[in-house]
């Protein structure tokens, strides 16, 4: 269950998608509950049921207010939890397991309360953890105790009930310990990238890099996403300052959208900042050749998420070969990847001027900035593969069905009773 499934391009979108197409292809039965938006177009209209690679689909009614502003994002939510909620309870039978994914928020509760009378198991799989986020981003200010202190209570339940809860990050899972999650019903799968799909493309051979403009200059890129958990000052900083220092080289590239990029948009027409190109968002079978643009990505997340969010830009990136500097905390998730694997550089969120001075030494090191991206292909194909992400997941669900498994095996070999 996800809000958001093929052929959507968001985040949890591709990651659901990668995941029940490789499942289905193992020989697993794989129905999608999701709706029939589009991240970038609520206005869409997907069909209603359909069959893909093996995956049944289907996508319920909703309204279609898109992202025009919380209250309205507040009342998609809230008509997906009633349309999924009906579908659930129509479609789930006594063993089937439910993995709920984050999106909408809370999802955890609605999914538990259906599993547990259809019989089902639950599998969380937080991509955030809410209401934490909301907190953290203060997006209810002073009333956030207030309101979300019951629906933390019955979140916590949701997971401390759930047969398994999947974790995408080392400081998420000590978080679910926190949260009186044990240690039986958790277990960190994290994100990944297809290393087939997305590969490094030189350069000289990059279409994209030449159709738009970009083939003389170092290019600094940010791609997916670009919203209230990242935060665009450290970005702007950084920016004014590589255009003041006579350095055109120095080229800024966003792809994709989000609310922090139509504030940066505006900031940067204000700033009379000319060194940057916007692009929208590309499809997965371009995202060689549109990370590829690159020389370096940038990546942000506001310090106060570590542990409720892990940036899954990041494997993309690292996929296709580019180095990554990060924008957040030290010692976060991001950041102790990159420190160990040597594929890229931690800036302190605020930092701006620190950002134009890594960028600028990288732009004119080109070959240790090239040796970072191989280091980054290499973790990337060593941990974070779709392939490798498809296996534990899998093990995982054996892992869940068995104890049904067992129990029916019980009872077909009991020895019979005499009355």
């Amino acid at each position: 269950m996800n809000r958001f499934f093929y052929p959507d391009y968001s985040a949890t979108s591709q990651m659901l998608t990668d995941l029940t197409f490789g499942l289905a292809e193992r020989g697993a039965e794989v129905s999608v509950i999701t709706s029939r938006l589009l991240y970038e177009d609520a206005r869409a209209a997907l069909p209603t049921r359909e069959r893909v690679r093996g995956v049944d689909i289907e996508r319920v009614w909703t309204s279609r207010y898109g992202r025009t502003g919380l209250v309205f994002r507040l009342i998609d939510y809230l008509t997906f939890y009633f349309s999924a909620a009906l579908t659930l309870a129509r479609s789930a039978r006594r063993g089937d397991i439910v993995v709920a994914m984050t999106d909408p928020p809370a999802l955890s509760i609605l999914a538990l309360v259906l599993a547990w009378s259809r019989g089902a198991h639950l599998v969380n799989w937080l991509q955030d953890v809410f209401p934490e986020v909301a907190e953290a981003l203060q997006l209810a200010g002073k009333r956030s105790p207030l309101l979300f202190r019951p629906l933390r209570l019955l979140r916590d339940l949701s997971l401390r009930r759930a047969s398994m809860n999947v974790a995408i990050g080392s400081l998420m899972a000590e978080r679910l310990l926190q949260l009186g999650v044990t240690q039986d019903r958790m277990i960190m799968i994290p994100n990944w990238a297809d290393t087939n799909a997305i590969r490094p493309v030189p350069p000289m051979s990059n279409r994209l890099r030449s159709d738009w403009g970009l083939s003389e200059k170092f290019v600094v890129a940010y791609s997916g996403n670009l919203g209230r958990a990242h935060g665009i000052e450290t970005l702007v900083d950084a920016m004014t300052i590589t255009g003041q220092n006579g350095e055109p080289e120095i080229h800024w590239l966003f792809v994709g959208g989000g609310v922090g990029l139509e504030q940066l948009k505006r900031a940067a027409e204000e700033l009379g900042i000319a060194n940057l190109t916007f692009r929208p968002y590309q499809p997965r079978e371009n995202l060689s050749q549109s990370l590829s643009v690159a020389d370096v990505h940038v990546v942000l997340l506001r310090p106060a998420l570590e542990g409720l969010i892990v940036p899954s830009k990041f494997y993309g990136i690292a996929a296709a070969g580019r180095p990554i500097i990060f924008v957040g905390a030290a010692d976060g998730e991001i950041a102790r990847l990159i420190m160990q694997y040597g594929c890229g550089a931690t800036i302190a969120s605020g930092d701006g001027i620190g950002l134009a001075e890594t960028l600028s030494t990288m732009a004119k090191n080109t070959v240790h900035c090239r040796r970072q991206g191989e280091r980054a292909r290499g973790m990337c194909e060593e941990n974070f593969s779709k392939e490798q992400a498809i296996s534990a997941w899998n093990e995982l669900l054996e892992r869940v069905e068995r104890p049904r498994a067992i129990s029916r095996s019980n009872e077909c070999c009991a020895e019979p009773t005499l009355e």
